[in-house]
């Protein structure tokens, strides 16, 4: 095990990511922002993306738990990065809302980490054809359903380093405030992805209802960029506190 590194909390395999990223103002996202983070920025732009997949083959500390092994997430998530004396700039993310559809998830989620996860009913579509891949995303907040998607044309590319899409995509730790003092931080390990050529997309998200009025704006907002991930394994590592 390698320096500042952690054992293994959670691995999974994260699947087909539709990511819709929106510029946002630095003030907006600084409630949010935990003890020794700043703000992360791509051409001087601050982003908040709503992301939706699947989690396959879910075990935790090496079990898979019974009806907890294939289930959608989606969140809403910024970017962030800490300077880390050992190791230099950290860049990862925070998240402001995630929605899975079991509660125990959530509840383990909130109480390790201190994250910001709620249960809701969910679905998800995925429709293969030739050259053609549909991945939408859905869940019930109130009375209303809210969901997106994109369609794909073409196969996975690489992804060009320096671009936006390796901004969004490269981020390896995740941090959520413990207090006003303190931080949980957890290393994030998977590989490099491939994202797909998006052909069109769509948004039905009521963001102020889902995530509080400071993201009321994004409703009617287009998004600043599009990506659909394949994804690949994963490995959460377990969490510290930064003092």
């Amino acid at each position: 095990m390698g320096k500042n590194e952690q054992p293994p909390f959670l691995t999974a395999a994260w699947r087909r990511l539709v990511l819709l990223n929106y510029a946002v103002a630095p003030e907006t996202l600084l409630p949010y922002l935990p003890a020794h983070t700043e703000l992360d920025r791509w051409n001087d732009t601050c982003y908040v993306s709503v992301v939706g997949f699947m989690f396959e083959n879910t075990k935790v500390r090496g079990l898979r738990i019974p009806f907890h092994v294939h289930f959608e997430e989606i969140n809403l998530r910024f970017y962030v990065r800490r300077h880390d004396p050992e190791l230099g700039w950290k860049r990862g993310v925070v998240f402001i809302r995630e929605i899975v559809p079991k509660a125990a998830i959530a509840w383990v989620a909130n109480t390790l980490y201190r994250e910001r996860y709620v249960a809701r009913r969910m679905w998800r579509r995925w429709e293969e054809q030739p050259g053609h891949l549909k991945v939408e995303y859905g869940w019930r907040e109130g009375r209303q359903w809210q969901s997106f998607g994109v369609q794909t044309a073409g196969a996975a590319m690489d992804i060009k380093e320096g671009s936006e899409a390796e901004f969004i995509t490269e981020h390896y730790w995740g941090y959520a405030p413990w207090d006003t003092t303190r931080t949980m931080e957890y290393q994030v390990e998977h590989p490099r992805w491939q994202v797909y050529p998006v052909e069109s997309w769509h948004c039905q998200v009521d963001f102020g209802a889902a995530y509080g009025p400071a993201f009321a704006g994004l409703t009617e907002a287009t998004p600043k960029s599009i990506f659909l991930a394949e994804g690949s394994a994963i490995v959460v590592r377990k969490g510290k506190l930064l003092t």
